[in-house]
């Protein structure tokens, strides 16, 4: 249990700055980033520091623990069950 709630918590230190990237372009108009990801990156790291990459992970995590722990649990409790009879 513990394993999966770290790894979904692993996944989502890794996964957050480039969905806050991401989001950041979504949300802009048209042709204001017209350097792509590279430029929303340097732009908002210039303006805000690194951790404005970090935006929204605190949610993330609250829920990515227990969310990835009882997947785990259900992943291997169906092994066990589905060893008794297969």
């Amino acid at each position: 249990i513990f394993a999966g709630g770290m790894a979904g918590v692993f996944n989502w230190i890794v996964g957050v700055p480039p969905d806050v990237l991401k989001s950041r372009y979504q949300m802009a108009p048209e042709g204001r980033y017209p350097g792509g990801l590279r430029q929303v990156a340097s732009e908002l790291i210039q303006a805000e520091g690194v951790g404005s990459l970090y935006k929204g992970l605190a949610p993330a995590l609250a829920r990515a623990f227990p969310a990835n722990a009882a997947c785990f649990l259900g992943v291997e409790t169906s092994k066990k069950v589905m060893n008794m009879y297969f």
